[in-house]
C-alpha cells in the first residue's frame, strides 16, 4: 500500500474535522493542524477538541505546519483563502503539494495558485461537491491543475474520492460555484417559504403540495435538513455566495438570485440562531422558528447594502 503523506489543514472547522478523522482511521498517521482560532474563546475549545477526537495535533503557526507536513489541505473559509494562502507561502517549498478546497471562485483559485507556485511548491484546487458530513473523507470531490493527479495518488488509497477534469485552474471551482446557486439558492428559498408559511400554519399543507407535485423529493425531509443548514452554516454560505455573485459580475451576468441569497444566509447570522444550538443542530424547521419566537429573538433586518 502506498506509503501515507504527512498532512496538514490550514483552518479546522466542519471540513477538516471530518475529512481528517476519516484519513485516520484509514491509516494516515501524521495529520496536523493550524487554526487562527483555536484559542479564541468560544470556538477555540471546540477546535481544541475535534482535534483530540480525530487524532490531530494541532500546531501553533503556519511555519510549524509546513515543517511537519508535506501535503497542506487549505479549509478556512472563502473570504480567508487567499489570506490563507499567503501567510503559508513563506514557509513553502518544491517538496510541499498546496490544495485548496475552498468554496471560492475561479479567479480566487488562479490568484491562490499563482502565490503558492512562486515558491516552488505545487497546486491542485478541489471543488467539494457535497455536504462532507455524513461521508467524511469519501466526500467527492473535483480536482484541477497539474497536480491533481497526483493529489490524487496519493491520497485514493486512504479513501479520498476525488476525480481530476482539468490541467487548467478553475475549472473544478466553476462546476462547485454554479452548482451553489442552486443548492444554496434551494436552501435559501426553502427557509423563506416555510418562514412564513410556518406563521400562518400553512407549512404542512405546502409541504405536501411540493410532494404531489415532485413525488420523487422527500420535501419535509429535505427541508428540515436544508434551513438546518441555514442556520449552522449561514456565515460561511453567505460569504461564498458573495464569491459566486462576483464571479456572475465579472462575466456580465448580474447576480439577481445568488445576491439574493446573501442575504437570506447573511440574515440567519444577524437572527443570532446559531448560538441557540451550541453543538447539536436543529431537529427541523419548526424547532428553528420556535426560536425565532423566543423573546430574546428579535434582531434587526439585514440592509441589502450590507450584504455586498
Amino acid at each position: 500500500m502506498t506509503a501515507p503523506p504527512a498532512i496538514g489543514f490550514v483552518g479546522f472547522g466542519e471540513a477538516a474535522f471530518h475529512i481528517s478523522n476519516g484519513l485516520r482511521q484509514s491509516g494516515v498517521s501524521s495529520i496536523t493542524a493550524f487554526d487562527i482560532h483555536t484559542n479564541t474563546p468560544g470556538v477555540g475549545e471546540t477546535i481544541r477538541d475535534q482535534a483530540a477526537a480525530a487524532g490531530v495535533r494541532l500546531v501553533s503557526s503556519n511555519e510549524e505546519l509546513a515543517f511537519a507536513a508535506e501535503m497542506i489541505l487549505s479549509t478556512v473559509t472563502a473570504d480567508r483563502a487567499l489570506a490563507a494562502a499567503g501567510e503559508n507561502a513563506p514557509w513553502l517549498g518544491s517538496h510541499h503539494l498546496y490544495a485548496d478546497l475552498n468554496s471560492v471562485s475561479p479567479a480566487t483559485k488562479q490568484s491562490v495558485a499563482r502565490m503558492i507556485e512562486n515558491t516552488g511548491a505545487r497546486f491542485v484546487e478541489i471543488a467539494i461537491m457535497a455536504p462532507v458530513p455524513p461521508k467524511g473523507h469519501h466526500v467527492p470531490m473535483l480536482a484541477g491543475g497539474l497536480y491533481a493527479e497526483e493529489f490524487i495518488s496519493r491520497l485514493a488509497p486512504f479513501g479520498i474520492r476525488a476525480e481530476a477534469v482539468s490541467l487548467e485552474i478553475g475549472t473544478a471551482a466553476a462546476t462547485k460555484m454554479f452548482r451553489s446557486i442552486v443548492v444554496k439558492g434551494l436552501e435559501a428559498i426553502l427557509t423563506e417559504c416555510l418562514l412564513g408559511a410556518y406563521r400562518y400554519g400553512a407549512d404542512k399543507r405546502v409541504l405536501a403540495s411540493l410532494q404531489e407535485t415532485y413525488p420523487e423529493m422527500d420535501w419535509t425531509r429535505l427541508a428540515n435538513y436544508m434551513v438546518g443548514r441555514v442556520v449552522e452554516h449561514g456565515e460561511r454560505r453567505a460569504r461564498e455566495m458573495e464569491e459566486v455573485a462576483a464571479t456572475l459580475e465579472s462575466i456580465g451576468i448580474e447576480p439577481i438570485m445568488a445576491a439574493a441569497t446573501v442575504r437570506r444566509m447573511d440574515w440567519s447570522k444577524a437572527s443570532g440562531l446559531k448560538a441557540k444550538f451550541p453543538g447539536t443542530p436543529p431537529s427541523g424547521y419548526p424547532e428553528v422558528f420556535q426560536a425565532l419566537e423566543s423573546p430574546t429573538s428579535n434582531p434587526p433586518a439585514v440592509a441589502a447594502e450590507e450584504c455586498l
